[in-house]
């Protein structure tokens, strides 16, 4: 019995927009080009760029893992993000994007990585968190940097897929 693919001809050329696509395949190309491994820890995105990264042929060569860490356990376990450092600022933080970004590569052969944490909603923000606030962080050979977006309440979808996008264009800078 043949494969069912009504609704699916809409994904046959990517799951993303013309611009993640550039974006995933300079990065992937860039890091091939210089030996460097990638490594990607989220938790709003859900692995959501990591999935941009595999989207691209040959990024077999430049990604080596993602990790998904949606718990704060995950984190812990997977990550090595600090007990201390969830419990005094929270999971959506800068102290916890960090820690996400240098357990990618102490976890993996990575040498550049980016973490993703925040509330992407439709529920679970706060006054001093409130929903479309992310924390990103990359490390890479030019150090770490971090990131804050306030995206605002754009919807779940828009959140997560800007967020795809500034993590990507944060990893292109640690490549650079």
């Amino acid at each position: 019995m043949p494969l069912v693919r009504a609704g699916f001809a809409a994904y046959e050329k990517t799951m993303f927009p013309e611009d993640i696509q550039r974006l995933a395949q300079q990065i992937v190309a860039t890091a091939g080009q210089r030996g460097l491994m990638l490594a990607t820890a989220e938790s709003c995105t859900g692995g959501l760029v990591a999935a941009a990264l595999t989207a691209i042929p040959g990024s077999s060569a430049a990604l080596d893992r993602g990790f998904v860490t949606y718990s704060n356990e995950a984190k812990m376990q997977m990550l090595d993000v600090p007990e201390a450092a969830l419990l005094a600022h929270g999971a959506v933080s800068q102290a916890t994007a960090r820690a996400m970004a240098a357990g990618a590569v102490a976890r993996s052969r990575a040498a550049v990585s980016v973490a993703i944490t925040g509330v992407a909603g439709p529920g679970g923000g706060s006054d001093d968190k409130p929903v479309g606030l992310v924390h990103f962080a990359a490390t890479g050979p030019g150090g770490v940097i971090h990131r804050e977006m306030r995206f605002g309440d754009i919807g779940r979808d828009a959140v997560r897929l800007a967020s795809v996008q500034v993590a990507l264009e944060m990893l292109a800078d640690r490549l650079a």
